[in-house]
């Protein structure tokens, strides 16, 4: 039995999970050399409700087997939110890249994948230092009382077979439970979810951020508007987070950009838009606009004020006509 300060708790019934861990924490204790998992234990949480009956104390490291059984194990890190004052992390499938923005959706610090190990374990919870104070709910996502989780990824992740040998289909649905279906852009909820990531990140390591809100007046077809996703995607980089806000309005969110980037940017769009000659359901040529608001600023104090300071500027941008305008703020 663990101590609560030096104990990794492990929600599974995967034996395999549990066993990985355990040969590690015994080798580090068992050998002479000092080792970074020496000194700490593990116990199996074996069912979901002694996990939400029994939450671990701080300072309990917790893993959570995605294969847990008769619960969604991202609907349990929901229910856990603010109940847990440890780090806790998702076990995946290796290579399962869309498991660490849900897992962090969800309120969860990170994921591990299979199979679990010594070298995983040092690595990702960094244990030289012993045991560690919990996170602060910034550092932990602290998403779920913020944000709800599409009902469409819920229902992927709860179909999803976890005995299949290759979880490339499951990682497939999931992405089009995230993305807009016209546009192959990020949809709102999974742009909600970022734009509160981002900021927490630029404001935690006082990074820059940009937000540039893009649109026009008019109705268009399907065909312009994913033309128009193209010319976004060629003038992006694979940092850059592209999703489509409503009917004819986009979001761009771009960490570690400047102001002078992202008006390169801005304008690289708005110029090749132009040169399409694009037109909306009537035939009339359509004018974009975009609007841009930097992140450090001392008038932006939470991701609210971002979005409000971007979509002021892309509304007075729409009002002359089309162009780029950055906020003063």
């Amino acid at each position: 039995m663990g101590d609560g300060l030096r104990t990794i708790r492990i929600a599974t019934t995967d034996p395999s999970v549990l066993s990985g861990a355990k040969a590690a924490i015994d080798a580090a204790n068992e050998s002479a050399a000092e080792d970074a998992l020496a000194g700490w234990d593990v116990e199996q949480i074996s069912s979901w409700r002694e996990l939400v009956q029994a939450p671990p104390a701080q300072g309990d490291v917790l893993l959570v087997d995605s294969w847990l059984k008769d619960r969604n194990v991202y609907e349990l890190l929901r229910q856990l939110a603010g109940r847990t004052k440890c780090r806790t992390f998702v076990v995946t499938e290796d290579g399962n890249h869309l498991a660490e923005p849900i897992a962090r959706f969800c309120g969860a610090t990170g994921t591990i994948a299979r199979p679990v190990n010594g070298s995983k374990l040092r690595s990702l919870l960094d244990l030289s230092g012993g045991p560690r104070p919990a996170l602060e709910s910034d550092q932990r996502g602290g998403m779920a009382e913020e944000f709800t989780l599409p009902e469409a990824i819920l229902a992927q992740i709860a179909a999803a077979d976890p005995s299949q040998a290759s979880a490339a289909p499951q990682h497939n649905a999931l992405m089009q439970a995230a993305i807009d279906p016209v546009t192959g852009l990020f949809n709102y909820s999974f742009l909600a979810y970022k734009l509160d990531e981002e900021f927490k990140r630029a404001r935690r390591f006082n990074a820059p951020l940009a937000v540039a809100m893009l649109g026009f007046e008019s109705q268009a077809s399907d065909d312009v508007l994913r033309e128009l996703s193209s010319i976004f995607l060629a003038a992006s980089r694979d940092t850059d987070v592209l999703g489509r806000f409503d009917e004819n309005s986009f979001l761009f969110l771009l960490p570690n950009t400047g102001p002078d980037g992202a008006e390169i940017m801005a304008r690289r769009v708005a110029d090749t838009a132009e040169g399409r000659r694009m037109m909306d359901l009537v035939g009339d040529r359509i004018e974009v606009a975009i609007g841009i608001a930097n992140y450090p600023s001392p008038d932006i104090e939470k991701r609210e004020d971002l979005y409000a300071a971007a979509r002021e500027a892309f509304l007075d941008a729409r009002h002359a006509g089309g162009g780029v305008v950055v906020s003063a703020l």
